[in-house]
C-alpha cells in the first residue's frame, strides 16, 4: 500500500511520491528564539519527528532541516528588556531547545541552520527576486511584488482582492500594493544589520526559510511542515518568493500540525497561556507528551489538560504491561496460544502500517498495538512461558520504537518494588480463581493504601502509581 499524506496546497490526500526514489527532502519550520519552549512548540517537533521515524521504517532516507530564527523584532525587543546583546540571547535559548529534544526523545535534525548564519544566501536570493521583476528596494527596504505573482495564495485558498479588502493594513507609502510584505528591512539604531546595497538592514522572517531551504535540500523539496498557524503568511510568502525565484515547484507535500489548546485557546507567548516544556517534565514524563500526539492525530487540535494527561499514562502504562514477564512457574507451551500470538503479530504489523500509511494515522496505529498488548495479556494470564511470549514481545517493543516510546520506566523512578507488586497482583489473581475473594480483596486495598491502581479486565490485571 502507497503511503498517502493530507497535502494542504492540494487539500486531499496524494499518494507519497519523492523527487528521489527511497530519499525524502523534509523541512520543518523551527522556532523563534527569543523566550522559553512551551509544549506546543514540542508538539511540532513530536509531529515530525514521528513522521519521520514511520518514514524510515518503511525504508526511506531522511533529511530533515530544522531552522532556528536567530534575528527578528522579538529577539530584539527581549534583549533591549533584558539588557543583553541579542545574539547571546538568542544563542542561550538555541542550547535550551536542543536540550528539550534530546529530553523529548526526539531525532536531531540532519541541520539546523541558522539565519545569522545563511546571510549570503539570503542576500542573493533577494538580489535575484529584484533582477527578475518580483521584488523592489524602497528607503532601504525590499518588498516583494505579489501583483506579479499570479498564483499568490494558492496554499491559504485566498484570493489578493479578497485578502486587501480584508486586511486592516497600516498605509505605508513605501509599498506598491499593501499586501507587499519585506524581504530586508532597514536596520533602525542599536539594531544588527548587515550592510547592503540597500543599506545597512536585516531579513524579513519569510525569506529565510526560502534561502536555507535552497542551501540544504535544493530548488525542489518533498515535504514542507509546520504548526496550521504557519499557512498564511510565512508559508504562503515562502511559496511565492522560492518558486519566483527558481521557476520550479517548490515542495509536493505542505503538511500542517494542528494547534495545541489550552482552556479552548491556542497555546501562544503572546496570549499568555502557555506550560513550558521544562514546566512540564517536571511533573510528566516525555512519553507522556508524545502518546498524547500520538492518540490525537497530527492535523487535530490537541486539548492539554488534566484529563487527557492522566489517559496517556494510563494508556503507556497498558502499553508496558505487554512487555511483563510470564507468570511464576509457567508451563503453557500450547501451540494453541502460539499460533493466537503468531496471527496476532501478523494482523498488528499489517493494520499498524495500514493506518500509518494513511496520513499517518498513529491514533488508529496504536489501536493495532493495544490489540497485541490484549493477547500477550491473555496469553501471559494462560500461563504462557517467556518463550512464547517473546517474538509477540519484540514486536509490540519494536514498534512502539517506531512511534519513539522508550516503554523502560521512567528515569528516576523507583522501580526496586516493582516485581514485588506484579508478585502480589500474581498472587491476588491465584486467589481470585481459588474464589479467595476475601483475601484477594486484601491484597487490592493494602496496595491502594500505598497508591498502586489495580485494574482488572477479561485480559488479566494492570497495575499503576495513583
Amino acid at each position: 500500500m502507497a503511503i498517502k499524506i493530507y497535502n494542504t496546497l492540494t487539500r486531499k490526500k496524494d499518494d507519497f511520491v519523492t523527487i528521489k526514489p527511497q530519499e525524502v527532502r523534509m523541512y520543518v519550520c523551527g522556532p523563534t528564539v527569543y523566550s522559553n519552549a512551551h509544549v506546543g512548540h514540542a508538539m511540532s517537533s513530536l509531529v515530525f519527528d514521528i513522521i519521520r521515524r514511520y518514514l524510515e521504517y518503511r525504508g526511506y532516507r531522511v533529511n530533515h532541516v530544522m531552522n532556528f530564527t536567530d534575528v527578528d523584532d522579538k529577539i530584539i525587543i527581549r534583549a533591549r528588556q533584558q539588557g543583553v546583546d541579542p545574539f547571546k540571547l538568542a544563542e542561550g535559548y538555541i542550547n535550551e531547545f536542543r536540550r528539550h529534544l534530546s529530553d523529548l526523545n526526539i531525532l536531531p535534525a540532519t541541520v539546523n541552520p541558522r539565519a545569522t548564519q545563511e546571510m549570503p544566501q539570503i542576500l542573493q536570493m533577494i538580489q535575484g527576486l529584484i533582477d527578475k521583476g518580483y521584488a523592489y528596494p524602497a528607503h532601504g527596504d525590499v518588498y516583494f511584488r505579489v501583483t506579479r505573482d499570479k498564483d499568490y495564495g494558492k496554499l491559504s485558498g485566498r484570493k489578493l482582492d479578497e485578502m486587501q479588502a480584508g486586511a486592516r493594513i497600516d498605509v505605508d507609502d513605501r509599498k506598491e500594493h499593501p499586501m507587499d510584505f519585506a524581504l530586508w528591512k532597514a536596520a533602525k539604531p542599536d539594531e544588527p544589520a548587515w550592510e547592503t546595497a540597500w543599506g545597512r538592514g536585516r531579513p524579513g522572517w519569510h525569506i529565510e526559510c526560502s534561502a536555507m531551504n535552497l542551501t540544504h535540500l535544493g530548488e525542489e523539496i518533498d515535504i514542507h511542515g509546520g504548526g496550521n498557524d504557519l499557512i498564511f503568511p510565512h508559508h504562503e510568502n515562502e511559496i511565492a518568493q522560492s518558486e519566483s525565484f527558481t521557476g520550479k515547484p517548490f515542495a509536493r507535500y505542505w503538511v500542517h500540525n494542528g494547534m495545541l489548546t489550552l482552556s479552548g485557546e491556542k497555546m501562544s507567548k503572546s496570549i499568555g497561556n502557555l506550560v513550558t516544556i521544562d514546566e512540564f517534565l517536571a511533573r510528566h514524563s516525555a512519553n507522556t507528551l508524545r502518546f498524547m500526539v500520538l492518540n490525537s492525530g497530527y492535523r487535530s487540535p490537541l486539548t492539554f489538560n488534566d484529563d487527557v494527561i492522566a489517559q496517556a499514562e494510563k494508556g503507556l502504562e497498558r502499553l508496558r504491561s505487554g512487555l511483563k514477564p510470564a507468570q511464576l512457574y509457567a508451563s503453557n507451551t500450547s501451540e494453541v496460544v502460539k499460533k493466537t500470538l503468531e496471527e496476532q503479530i501478523n494482523k498488528t504489523c499489517q493494520s499498524f502500517e495500514e493506518n500509518m500509511d494513511d496520513d499517518f494515522n498513529s491514533a488508529g496505529a496504536l489501536g493495532n498495538l493495544f490489540d497485541l498488548v490484549r493477547v500477550i495479556n491473555q496469553a501471559r494470564a494462560d500461563n504462557a512461558t517467556d518463550e512464547i511470549l517473546q517474538p509477540a514481545q519484540a514486536v509490540l517493543k519494536k514498534l512502539c520504537e517506531v512511534f519513539g516510546l522508550t516503554m523502560e520506566k521512567e528515569t528516576g523512578e523507583d522501580q526496586s518494588a516493582a516485581p514485588f507488586i506484579d508478585y502480589l497482583v500474581e498472587l491476588r489473581g491465584e486467589m481470585r480463581k481459588q474464589k479467595l475473594f476475601t483475601i484477594s480483596d486484601q491484597i487490592r486495598d493494602r496496595l491502594a493504601s500505598m497508591d498502586i491502581v489495580l485494574e482488572d479486565s477479561k485480559d488479566g490485571t494492570t497495575w499503576h502509581k495513583a
